[in-house]
């Protein structure tokens, strides 16, 4: 068995973001040498997301602004009392998940169609990182 470790670094341009990050995924699994296993992908910040959907603008508008009706920003959310702004950017993080893990076959990713690994960042505008661990074989 074996197993890679690499971790994606960037920084968001805008607070509230959305980024494909499937081409950096099928790089560190080509270097990774694994042909058959499991892919994990975990954002490093309780203010981020990473999941699988289509890759498409108008999707991405649509999934910001269903997280922003359902924990909007600027509330007078009880997190704020530990001196932090970004209360709505925990609570959207757990409605959208935290991480996936994702099935290598023959050395690719095997998805469905349209389906893409997405970073959804809500408290950005700072250098971020991402896990990805691969094991198999």
């Amino acid at each position: 068995m074996k197993s890679h470790t690499e971790y994606l670094v960037f920084n968001t341009s805008r607070r509230r973001e959305i980024r494909n990050i499937t081409p950096e995924l099928e790089r560190v699994l080509e270097k990774s040498g694994v042909r058959e296993g499991l892919m994990l992908v975990n954002p490093m910040h309780i203010t981020a997301s990473v999941y699988v959907n289509d890759a498409e603008g108008g999707l991405y508008q649509d999934i910001l602004e269903l997280l922003e009706k359902l924990a909007p920003g600027g509330r007078p959310y009880h997190h704020h009392q530990t001196g932090e702004d970004n209360g709505d950017a925990h609570l959207k993080r757990q409605l959208l998940g935290q991480q996936v893990v994702l099935a290598v076959t023959q050395g690719r990713l095997d998805f469905g169609p349209w389906e893409q690994v997405h970073y959804a960042e809500f408290d950005g505008q700072r250098k971020k990182r991402v896990i990805v661990k691969i094991i198999g074989e």
